[in-house]
This record gives structure tokens, sequence and C-alpha cells, in this order.
């Protein structure tokens, strides 16, 4: 093997290849000696654009591929959106690193400038997530959510050709590929809570491969892994998916990391809040105590009705 080559896999659309070059470029910037590659692999998710992602089912939709192919040595890694994946690494795999977390706030697109609260019965709203779909439900019940698929140039299409009339996405994803001029709004996460590891690239490696652990170390933010480990303890102890309404936000401040957690009903008619602060060290205990604590409080039977409404 020519180990002065180094494979990089990745989804092939414009925002998976915008970071994936930028993890390239950080490797390059940092190991001028070796030779970067990217390597294209369409998953499920990528594949499947007309059902809805809640029908489809989650675990791996947009990751299980490329773990494949990391598998069978056709890549030496594999990046990924953090909020896409699993809280539970295939055995054999782990995470490498984590970039220094981009903008985690979700953004309001709307094509007449209206603000959500504005909205009337007569707008629709798109969105592929149960998350968004509940806060948007709870701010504004008079609006209609419809679901969209398809990456961000084909949805900003969809909506102005009449699909809907506003959209909830992902800030980072917008701002990443230069579509800052459509962000009508950001919501700041008290208001409408993100994704969990929403914002943040990671970077998937085999277990037992010290070569490429070796170089995606340097591309490792301990700030944004704290953070993002609370989060994704919260959604793990709740047994969540990106198709299940859960989110999460976590703020460090010098050694105190405060973290923000959501359970909703999808037609926004129950939420359930709570938050709860701690030392950053302990950032997987904080995920995990907040989500047992929202479990007690009724998070568990939301859940197994949004479990139950996603088979029917």
């Amino acid at each position: 093997m020519n180990t002065s080559i180094v494979r990089i896999g990745t989804r092939g659309s414009k925002l998976a290849l915008y970071q994936a070059n930028l993890v390239k470029s950080k490797l390059e910037e940092a190991f001028p000696e070796k030779t970067f590659e990217i390597v294209i692999i369409s998953t499920k998710g990528d594949i499947i654009l007309d059902v809805a992602l809640s029908k489809i089912g989650d675990k791996g939709l947009f990751t299980k591929e490329l773990e494949h192919s990391l598998f069978n040595n056709e890549v030496d890694m594999c990046v990924h959106s953090l909020k896409d994946m699993p809280t539970i690494f295939p055995a054999g795999a782990k995470l490498g690193a984590i970039l220094t977390r981009a903008e985690n706030r979700d953004a309001w697109v709307c094509k007449n400038g209206l603000s959500l609260e504005e909205m009337t019965e007569e707008h629709k709203v798109a969105t592929s997530s149960l998350r968004r779909m509940a806060q948007v439900h709870r701010i504004n019940p008079k609006v209609k959510v419809v679901d969209i698929r398809g990456n961000v140039e084909t949805r900003l299409k969809k909506m102005h050709d009449g699909h809907c009339d506003a959209m909830v996405m992902a800030g980072a994803g917008l701002l990443r590929l230069g579509y800052d001029d459509v962000i009508s709004d950001l919501f700041e996460p008290e208001y409408f809570v993100s994704a969990c590891g929403q914002g943040a690239i990671a970077v998937e490696i085999r277990e037992d491969d010290e070569r490429i652990e070796s170089l995606v170390k340097e591309l490792h933010c301990q700030t944004s892994y704290q953070q993002i480990t609370a989060e994704r303890s919260f959604l793990n102890e709740l047994e969540g998916g990106c198709q299940i309404p859960i989110g999460a936000y976590a703020r460090i401040e010098g050694d105190e990391l405060h973290l923000l957690g959501l359970v909703a009903m999808p037609d926004g008619t129950k939420e359930l809040r709570a938050e709860l602060s701690g030392k950053a060290s302990d950032a997987e205990a904080i995920g995990r105590q907040l989500a047992q604590q929202i479990a007690k409080d009724g998070g568990l039977e939301i859940l197994e009705k949004v479990r139950t409404l996603n088979n029917q």
C-alpha cells in the first residue's frame, strides 16, 4: 500500500464535498508530503428521495455505505455531517476528530420576507425533520408543514417553483455553500432548539488505524467535542435519531457546560424542555442526566407515540 496517499470518503452533494474538501485542505496544510484524494460514495439517503425520512428509518441512512467502504479499505476516513451520524459507532470504527463547530442554528428561509409568526393558514413551510416540524407547529399552529427532500440547491428550487413558501434548514449548510442571501433569520437555540451535533463536521476512522488517527487528530477541536458529547449523550440516552423530534444545544462558558434539551410531538401539541449545567469535563454525564430528567417528565411517552406514528 502507498501510505503517502490518503483517501477521504464522502457523499457527493455540494455540501458534503465542501466539507470533505475542507478536511482535505487542512490535512494538506498539516502534511504537505502526503497526497489526499476524495472518494465519492452514494448512500441510501441520497438515493431514496421520494419518501419522508421518518418513514425510511434513520440508522445509518447517510453513513452506512461510507462505513462499508471504510471497512473494505476503499477509503481511509469518512467525513460526515455529525448530526446525520448514529450515536453509536459500528464495531471497528470510531470518531477520529471533530472540527471546530460552525453555525449551529436553524435558518429561516422565506421567499416573501415574512417571519414564522406572520405566516397564515395559506402558507406552507417545508422541512424533512420531525424536530423542526414540531417546533414550527408550536410557534405557529396555523401554517401547513410539508415534507421536502433533496440537497440545498434542489430545495431552494422547489421553494421558488411553488412547493412551499418557506423552509427551515441548517444554517451551517447554507453559509458553507455561500447562500447567505437566502437566509431571512437564524433562530436562537433557546427559541428553536437545533439538532444534536448540528453545524459540526466529523471524521470517522477505523478503530485500529494508528496511521490515520495520527493525521486526523490535527483537526480536532476539544471544545466542540465537549459540546457535542453532551448533545449526543442526551440523544443516545433517549434512544433517538435524526427522525425523532429531539433537540439539544450545549454551550461552554469557561469550565462550565450548559445543556438545553427538547423532546416534542411532531404536531407541536406537546413539548418538554429542560436544562442542566456542570463541568465541561463531565459532558457525557450531563447529557445522560438531562435525558433521564426529561424521560421522567413524560419524554418517554412522547417518543413511544412518535415511533408508533412513524411505523404506520
